[in-house]
């Protein structure tokens, strides 16, 4: 297996698990997670290999949908926490529930 392959690996299980973080909606588990993405796309980066071996050229292109589905949905969930902090900004902190559960 070649050394690229082994850091695409890490790479994408770095992605499954912000994938699951924003589908528990836990701001701390997502923010570990996306800190787990870039320390593994920083290893892809730093092998270099990905611009040498076709096999992970191909893994990457293979990778790209779920990219950017998680890029798609990171922002729809900036979206919704801006109008839940509106809401909390128009009706108060008393009236309107907390942006994120405890």
């Amino acid at each position: 297996m070649p050394l690229g392959l082994a850091a695409i690996d890490d790479l994408i299980a770095s992605f499954d698990s912000l994938r699951a973080a924003m589908d528990e909606q836990d701001a701390a588990a997502i923010d570990a997670a996306s800190a787990q993405v870039a320390r593994s796309a920083a290893a892809v980066r730093a092998i270099g290999a990905w611009r040498d071996e076709p096999a992970v050229k191909d893994r990457l292109t293979q990778l790209r949908p779920q990219v950017e589905s998680l890029r798609v949905r990171s922002h729809l969930m900036a979206d919704h926490a801006a109008q839940r902090l509106s809401l909390l900004a128009a009706h108060g902190a008393e009236t309107a529930p907390l942006t994120y559960g405890r």
